[in-house]
């Protein structure tokens, strides 16, 4: 396969990958009980009700700041571990499900730490748990984007296929 074929490959690969690890977040985020719980006593009325006093009592400006940094968040979860582990399965040539899942999962989950600069500080028992929860589910979802990605264009990395027949003249 041809560097341009590889890197469409990849490329295909990654924007499947990125949504499943989303629809995974999403997903362990609703199954999770604690989550669940804060999200049905918010609910979508509170919700909305609370993020309409938000807007009006921010300036425009601050509105789409914090929504600015909502999808920078997002996107240095659900982008950022898949994409770093597939350019060095895709370098290195790694045809592992354990190294683009493990990779991807392990990457996702430490991200949070990583952000903050090391362990979180002790703020007692309900934070811990809550924190390795969310670690968990974190895990899932860099498993998940990390399988995907493996599933249509990891499996074939650094294999260089040959036709038969063509040969040196």
């Amino acid at each position: 396969m041809t560097w341009l074929g590889r890197l469409l490959l990849s490329v295909i690969a990654l924007i499947l990958a990125i949504p499943a690890g989303a629809l995974t977040l999403g997903a362990g985020v609703l199954l999770d009980p604690t989550f669940r719980d804060a999200l049905g006593q918010l609910g979508l009325v509170g919700l909305f009700s609370g993020l309409s006093d938000l807007a009006q009592g921010l300036p425009p400006d601050m509105a789409v700041m914090a929504v600015i940094l909502l999808a920078q968040a997002l996107g240095l979860l659900l982008i950022l571990p898949p994409t770093l582990v597939a350019l060095v399965g895709e370098t290195l040539g790694l045809r592992s499900p354990f190294w683009y899942g493990g990779a991807a999962g392990l990457l996702t989950a430490l991200l949070p730490w990583l952000a903050r600069g090391g362990p979180p500080p002790a703020a007692g028992a309900a934070a811990a748990g809550a924190e390795t929860r969310l670690a968990a589910i974190l895990l899932v979802t860099g498993i998940a984007s990390g399988l995907v990605y493996w599933l249509i264009a990891g499996r074939s990395a650094g294999a260089r296929m040959t036709r038969p027949g063509a040969g040196a003249f």
